[in-house]
């Protein structure tokens, strides 16, 4: 172990000690941004740095759950991904299905799939299903794995299925507008049930949130982190958890 690795550790271990338990999240999502660009950077091809992501995500639920973390959220594929050239998409997709596989695979995290199933390949649909099946009864950490995700469109599809719900009820179009409330729109989001994220962590140094949780993360605090995903380490998950711990929620008072 060189020197560089002691300072890290001690440096590490510090940030831990001075995280105050009673002010960590109960929910993060996670942006796992940046890929690409760190395959790029190494002269390596798209995949790899798909695949380098893919390697990193246990590890961050580890990280999680040693927090005391009840919900993670981890953005994996939006709608606008869908659109990629087949020669990309076909093999991420493919990485997202095994690492999926492989989390249900390890019996820790009770998996659920969020997006907009029928806008991906049949196959990749039922592959993401039965893997969150098969962890339907484990008593772990609730992890959404958001695959063909959109925020506009997840809001779409709650107000559709509100519609169509009511509607089956017998109620008139005049009923359920006069009275519809925003807690009526959240009982049919993809995650309804859950607490909304606390935390929203976006790596790759991007400020923004691309359609990530639109309705979600209307009271969340963003950290912004420069490592691209596959070169996201614990120290900078650390950070996260203590910027958000040193800031006073407010939620819109």
């Amino acid at each position: 172990m060189g020197w560089r690795d002691v300072v890290y550790g001690a440096y590490e271990r510090r940030v831990l000690k001075d995280l105050p338990k009673e002010a960590l999240p109960r929910h993060v999502a996670v942006m796992l941004d940046g890929n690409r660009r760190w395959a790029r950077a190494r002269g390596a091809g798209t995949a790899s740095g798909h695949q380098a992501g893919a390697d990193k995500i246990e590890e961050l639920l580890e990280w999680c759950r040693d927090a005391g973390v009840e919900y993670v959220t981890l953005w994996l594929l939006s709608t606008d991904n869908l659109r990629r050239a087949e020669e990309e998409l076909a093999p991420l997709l493919k990485i997202i299905e095994t690492a999926v596989a492989d989390l249900a695979e390890s019996g820790n995290w009770q998996l659920k799939i969020v997006g907009a199933l029928d806008l991906l390949p049949p196959e990749t649909a039922a592959s993401l299903s039965a893997s969150a099946e098969r962890t339907k009864d484990v008593d772990g950490m609730t992890v959404n794995v958001a695959v063909g995700y959109g925020g506009r469109r997840e809001i779409a599809d709650a107000v559709r299925d509100l519609l169509l719900a009511r509607a089956a009820e017998g109620e008139t179009i005049e009923q359920i507008a006069a009275e519809l409330t925003v807690e009526d729109i959240a009982e049919h989001l993809y995650t309804k049930g859950q607490p909304d994220p606390d935390l929203v962590i976006r790596t790759s140094g991007e400020q923004r949130l691309g359609g990530f949780l639109l309705w979600q993360s209307a009271t969340s605090e963003f950290y912004f982190c420069e490592a691209y995903w596959p070169d996201f380490r614990h120290v900078d998950f650390l950070r996260a958890l203590r910027a958000y711990a040193g800031r006073h929620r407010r939620f819109g008072g």
